[in-house]
C-alpha cells in the first residue's frame, strides 16, 4: 500500500514538472478569431452611426492578440478578406475604426495595404 502511494506521488511530481517546464507555443491569430471578434462591427461599417462597445472590445482584442509580425500580417489579411465579402462596406469607416476605438495599428486597414510587408 505504501509503495502505491509513493508511486502515485512520484508520478504526480513528474507530471507537474513536465507541465511547468514544457515550452509554451506562441499564440497564433486565426481568421476565425478575427472574424468572431470583429463581427459586432459589421453594421457600423456598413451604416455608420454609433460604434457598439462590443465592436471596440473586439478591435482591442485583435490588437492584443497580434503580438508578432506574423500575427499582424494574418490579422491584416483576414480583415481585408472579410471586408471584401461584405456588400456595402464603407472603407472610410473601416480605416478609421481603430482610432475611433482608441487603438493604434502599425498599418492602415485598406484594400490597398500590402499585408505581407507588415512587421
Amino acid at each position: 500500500m505504501a509503495n502505491s502511494a509513493v508511486l502515485k506521488l512520484a508520478c504526480t511530481v513528474v507530471l507537474v514538472c513536465l507541465l511547468v517546464t514544457a515550452p509554451q507555443a506562441d499564440a497564433t491569430v486565426t481568421c476565425s478569431q478575427v472574424t468572431q471578434l470583429l463581427n459586432p462591427c459589421v453594421n457600423y461599417l456598413i451604416y455608420g452611426g454609433a460604434i457598439p462597445s462590443s465592436c471596440c472590445a473586439g478591435v482591442k482584442q485583435v490588437k492584443a492578440a497580434s503580438r508578432t509580425g506574423e500575427d499582424r500580417r494574418t490579422a491584416c489579411s483576414c480583415i481585408q478578406d472579410g471586408a471584401a465579402m461584405i456588400p456595402g462596406i464603407d472603407y472610410n469607416l473601416v480605416a478609421s475604426l481603430p482610432s475611433q476605438c482608441g487603438v493604434s495599428l502599425p498599418y492602415k486597414i485598406s484594400p490597398s495595404t500590402d499585408c505581407s510587408r507588415i512587421n
